[in-house]
């Protein structure tokens, strides 16, 4: 067995191996960037390294700096999580060469699949069926147009070398697909190194369906059923479960079988994913279920597999790793029960999902709920990388009783005060299509603005919160959808009116509650602290009320037509000069920040007034970018 081991990566899945890692008795090293230095996962090893600045590219994308790290600190092995390094094919030989154990498939299997086209064409020859589509090597954008208008569109293009949502697009028709070609190849390059891309069908009704499979040094592989991605926005996953709602088992044992196939087809041995799209039209069939794409390493939605077989996946990676033959054949793995994960992300659904870096000053998650997660109390989600504060995990013996039990426990979790998209998950959760299965990857964009969470709370939300000042006390009942949880000591006043109004700030505003307090008992607050803070979940959704205004009121908006960053990020693009016309919703500028282009658009007609953005610069947030002025009524826009 691997006596130690090092981390090559950081977050939720560092603190899941160093778990994992110390209750097999191996000794763990960390590595940390500059924004990582207190990082929980540098915390929790028994050692750590710091291995550069805090971009990717300057810390945890150096491969060279990890395996000086490793040696450095006497490690025998190098586990490379997921996302970074994990899918390099020359850093895993690196980490060979330098006489260490690599923590995952040979660097021949990740070649093999780690290119799209190629691994496509590799299934082809296996016997495993795959979407129709252009796998070609003529990369000119009139070769890739002409073989989209030759498979008929909708048409995807993706990244060669993408994965995780990035380099991707979809096009409706002919005249969008050279302006969506050139999106995808920039973020492509940008995310991956690499700006080829192949074409592929879209499928209208698809479902994101993939099979965990594992295999040893001794020629076994085996699969571990099926998980369910579909629910997704911007091809990012949102919610994942397993097993796959309305799979029926000829169909589960055809789609695992293909998967088996797939992994033996390149000798693969450690953690995999085969992932495969199904044409949910007429419900889930094996005839219209096609292979997409290997993951050839562990998947952030691995909790869900771990929950319904009882298998620690990352045990299984080190015992693998070790030499020692799968602890488990094919028919000893059995499902049992459901589990559904949701993803807990500090971004702001009211602004299109933009990433709310910050300081996380309250943490609240349930002690009944599993969580993988990589910060704590005090901790600061960076700019510098994904904004996942954790994933929440709940089991069930049915998957409605998964879905609710995952509903209440979101219900009563919080991270603040940076906004996080808490209440869209408690409202995808809560859909009726949803709760009966009835999925695909299109149903967050169909249902559009009717899963955000409400801008403002409900007025039976604000008495809630003027009762709670006015009389100190908790209210947990079961049969309420309100949790509340009050901070700060308050005195009373004896023999007041039971029915007092209160006044709050709440996101800015001041409001105005009826406290109502239960018979019996009656007062008012006096000495309060004006610094007590009163959390407020309702359906999902957290508002933090006050005694004084909120500290973030009066932030600026595009109102005067001023375009801020909304976050730190690199200038990819710059789509007008100064003095252009401008129409609402017109493109300006392109910025590149947490692995994701965000495009920044007019806020209304007018001309621009100022242009402060150059493509290649590095701009911090709230910088002034563009301002546009309003056109005059009469004058062209």
């Amino acid at each position: 067995m691997i006596q130690s081991l090092l981390i090559a990566n950081r977050g939720e899945i560092a603190c899941r191996i160093i778990r994992t890692a110390r209750a097999m008795g191996v000794r763990t090293v960390a590595v940390y960037s500059d924004a990582d230095a207190k990082a929980l996962h540098v915390r929790q090893a028994d050692e750590a390294v710091h291995i550069g600045a805090s971009p990717p590219r300057e810390s945890y994308l150096v491969g060279a700096k990890i395996i000086a790290a490793a040696k450095a600190t006497g490690a025998e092995a190098i586990h490379p999580g997921y996302g970074f390094l994990s899918e390099n094919a020359d850093f895993a030989q690196a980490v060979l060469d330098a006489g260490l154990i690599w923590v995952g498939p040979n660097p021949d299997s990740i070649r093999a699949m780690g290119l799209k086209d190629a691994a496509k064409a590799r299934m082809i020859a296996a016997g495993v069926p795959v979407t129709p589509g252009y796998l070609g090597e003529d990369q000119s954008p009139e070769r890739l147009q002409a073989e989209a208008d030759a498979i008929g569109y909708p048409v995807l293009i993706k990244a060669v070398a993408g994965g995780g949502g990035k380099g991707m697009r979809r096009v409706d028709a002919a005249q969008h697909f050279a302006e969506m070609l050139q999106s995808c190849q920039r973020e492509a390059a940008s995310s991956f190194g690499d700006d080829r891309v192949l074409i592929e069908k879209y499928i209208l009704s698809p479902r994101h369906i993939e099979v965990q499979v594992f295999g040893d040094t001794h020629g076994n592989v085996v699969h571990l059923f099926e998980r369910d991605c579909s629910l997704q926005r911007r091809h990012q996953k949102v919610i994942e479960e397993a097993p796959a709602p309305g799979m029926d088992e000829g169909t589960r044992e055809a789609i695992c079988a293909a998967a088996v196939r797939a992994a033996k087809a390149v000798d693969y041995v450690g953690a995999g994913t085969i992932e495969f799209i199904a044409d949910a039209s007429e419900g889930l069939r094996a005839d219209r279920i096609w292979f997409m794409e290997m993951n050839t390493r562990l998947q952030v939605e691995h909790p869900v597999t771990e929950e319904i077989t009882g298998v620690d996946l990352v045990e299984w990676q080190l015992r693998v790793a070790s030499g020692e033959p799968l602890p488990k054949r094919q028919d000893e793995l059995a499902i049992d029960g459901w589990a559904i994960e949701a993803r807990l992300y500090a971004e702001d659904p009211a602004k299109g999902f933009l990433p709310s870096p910050g300081r996380i000053d309250h943490l609240i998650l349930s002690e009944f709920l599993r969580t993988e997660t990589g910060v704590e109390e005090g901790d600061t989600i960076s700019s510098f990388y994904d904004p996942m504060i954790a994933k929440l995990i709940a089991w069930g013996e049915t998957r409605d009783e998964a879905r609710r039990e995952l509903q209440r426990l979101l219900n009563e979790s919080f991270a603040g005060p940076s906004r996080t998209n808490k209440g869209f998950l408690f409202a995808c959760l809560g859909d009726n299509d949803f709760a009966t299965g009835e999925i695909d990857t299109g149903l967050i964009a169909r249902r559009g603005d009717a899963l955000l969470p409400p801008a403002a709370p409900s007025l039976q939300a604000i008495d809630r919160a003027a009762s709670c000042y006015r009389q100190n006390w908790l209210d947990w009942s079961e049969a309420s959808t309100t949790r509340v949880m009050l901070n700060g000591l308050f005195g009373y006043r004896m023999n007041s009116s039971p029915n007092l109004s209160v006044h709050l700030f709440v996101e800015g505003q001041h409001v105005r509650g009826d406290a109502t307090l239960p018979k019996g008992l009656t007062g008012i607050p006096c000495d309060m602290d004006p610094k007590g803070e009163l959390l407020v979940t309702e359906n999902g959704q957290s508002w933090v009320f006050r005694l004084r205004p909120d500290a973030g009121a009066g932030l600026a908006t595009t109102a005067d037509g001023a375009i801020l960053a909304p976050m730190p990020g690199r200038i990819t693009a710059v789509e007008v000069t100064p003095g252009a016309a401008v129409t609402k919703g017109q493109r300006l500028v392109t910025l590149e920040a947490m692995k994701m282009e965000h495009s920044l658009t007019a806020p209304f007609d007018g001309t621009v007034a100022e242009l402060n953005a150059e493509a290649g610069g590095q701009v911090s947030e709230g910088t002034l970018l563009v301002r546009v002025e309003r056109a005059r009524e009469g004058e062209p826009g």
